[in-house]
């Protein structure tokens, strides 16, 4: 019989199986029984000096064998109704996927390049500040979270089925550590691979993945819709259209707009993005105790209200990089990754207020760009202030508190570099005060954080979409366009992998649904 059990050990112990196997024993009364364990999940408990380690294991007792699960049943497609899938970020490929399982044949569209082929123009973003607005980190195979980290958190557990989500990462390749940990992480080094094989899994069964075609028309005939338009010139004739084109793909909301295709203004989040040195998040995080053998670098996740408005933390990257994100020249933005291990002497996380358009200049009910406006203007006024390339204003944390410029900095993992601004003069004031605020406050709930061992990089602005594609919570087309699924982060329905995933993979059932009545 397959049994489970709970209890908290050291960290230490947590990495010794005899023990751990004499504690199942203890806990369930196994005396000289022959049972196999296995973790089901595992987090850390740092709120006191003894640290523990929660943990849950299955235990199979009686001669119960673990059985090897399969996750995912492909089937042939090639000859199937056809779907069209814009983008293939996370929303893409698992809405890809699960068209496969559902009988559906998924012919995916998307403007950048294959995961690989990333890496050239990733290099040349980094060295030469040459940004190539269809492949960078936030466009091409596998989306932004592919070179941008690919933690696969998400707050909200009423989006849809998390451990599938989960479950299909680990049939691609994936540890099935993330399924067990309470922050999964896979890793910038690990994603593409998997990537690859998803990729490879969609052609396979009969779909089609296509690189470097890029969305320039949409066909709409009595109020539905008839075809698409790649390239300016390859026309494709579809009735299910899924928009997964992720939060930067400003030039599809332009489109959608000249198409009289209703758009709405939405709340979104603007900041920097905060590095400290991993030794000093480690120390506050574990109570002095640096991260070893035992523990993985330390993370954490800050909110406060500020003004009635929210200053929180975001994106947190123990052991991690701070990556430029821009999708454009005359613009930065900043972003933040790590390797699997997390073994980067830097801790960097996005610290972000939220926005509302109704509280921004000239706001009106009717212009669906206020936000997305008032957007750009920050990530121009940043890049001018570095001096118009892709280097970043940067300031050491206490001094921004306290508006002084930083004379010297402690080190940025920032590759294209970083140039001496004070922050407060280039971030709008709102933004700029609540973010004071809200270090201080959270410097109360961990004591060192405000310090100038801290850097801040500007801006963290792509959080989420500042734009939204209304749809119908039902059927999950536009209500004015039938066959358009507008899906995932891009329409402003998700905000991050595991949720862009599942949001794809619903978008994919509702398609189903209308084809069988």
């Amino acid at each position: 019989m397959i049994q489970i059990v709970q209890f908290q050990v050291t960290p230490e112990q947590a990495k010794n199986q005899s023990f751990l196997k004499s504690r199942i024993e203890q806990e369930l009364g196994l005396k000289n029984s022959d049972f196999e364990f296995f973790w089901k999940k595992r987090s850390i408990d740092a709120r006191k000096a003894a640290i523990k380690i929660n943990c849950t294991f299955d235990v199979y007792t009686e001669g119960e064998k673990r059985s090897k699960e399969i996750f995912y049943t492909p089937q042939n497609v090639k000859d199937n109704k056809k779907i069209a899938i814009i983008g293939a970020g996370p929303a893409g490929l698992f809405a890809a996927l699960h068209a496969i399982e559902l009988g559906l044949c998924p012919i995916v569209f998307e403007r950048g390049k294959d995961v690989r082929s990333r890496r050239r123009d990733l290099a040349k973003l980094n060295k030469d500040s040459i940004v190539n607005p269809e492949s960078n980190y936030c466009f091409g195979e596998g989306g932004a979270g592919t070179y941008s980290d690919g933690k696969l958190y998400t707050r909200s557990k009423k989006r849809g089925d998390i451990d599938k989500a989960l479950q299909w990462f680990v049939h691609f390749g994936a540890d099935e550590d993330i399924m067990i940990d309470a922050h999964p992480h896979i890793g910038t080094n690990k994603l593409p691979n998997i990537i690859v094989a998803m990729r490879e899994q969609i052609i396979a069964a009969g779909g089609e993945v296509n690189f470097e075609m890029k969305l320039t028309d949409i066909a709409i005939d009595n109020k539905g819709i008839k075809s698409i338009v790649l390239n300016n010139k390859f026309q494709h004739e579809f009735e299910h259209v899924i928009l997964a084109t992720g939060h930067s793909a400003r030039d599809i909301f332009e489109l959608l707009h000249t198409k009289k295709i209703r758009l709405e203004a939405k709340p979104f989040a603007l900041g920097v993005r905060v590095e400290h040195s991993q030794e000093v998040i480690d120390k506050i995080q574990y109570s002095g105790r640096l991260n070893d053998d035992y523990l993985p670098p330390a993370s954490y996740s800050l909110v406060s209200q500020v003004d009635g408005k929210g200053v929180y933390s975001f994106c947190m990257c123990p052991g991690g990089i701070i990556a430029p994100c821009a999708t454009a020249e005359g613009e930065v933005v900043t972003n933040g990754w790590s390797p699997s291990k997390r073994n980067n002497p830097y801790s960097n996380s996005g610290i972000v207020v939220t926005v509302e358009p109704e509280e921004l200049p000239n706001y009106t009910k009717d212009n669906p760009f206020i936000a997305l406006d008032f957007q750009k203007s920050v990530e121009k006024a940043c890049w001018e202030a570095a001096g118009k390339t892709q280097k970043v204003p940067a300031q050491c944390l206490k001094d921004f508190v306290e508006q002084k410029v930083s004379k010297e900095f402690p080190r940025s993992s920032y590759v294209p570099g970083i140039v001496s601004v004070d922050l407060n003069t280039i971030l709008p004031e709102f933004i700029a005060s609540r973010l004071r605020k809200g270090f201080v406050d959270f410097d109360k709930k961990m004591r060192g954080f405000l310090t100038n061992d801290a850097v801040l990089h500007a801006p963290e602005s792509r959080t989420s979409s500042p734009v939204q594609i209304p749809r119908d919570p039902i059927t999950m087309q536009h209500p004015d366009v039938k066959g358009l699924y507008p899906c995932a982060e891009g329409a402003g329905y998700a905000g991050g992998i595991i949720s862009a995933a599942i949001d794809g993979m619903k978008c994919v059932e509702a398609i189903n649904k209308s084809l069988n009545g």
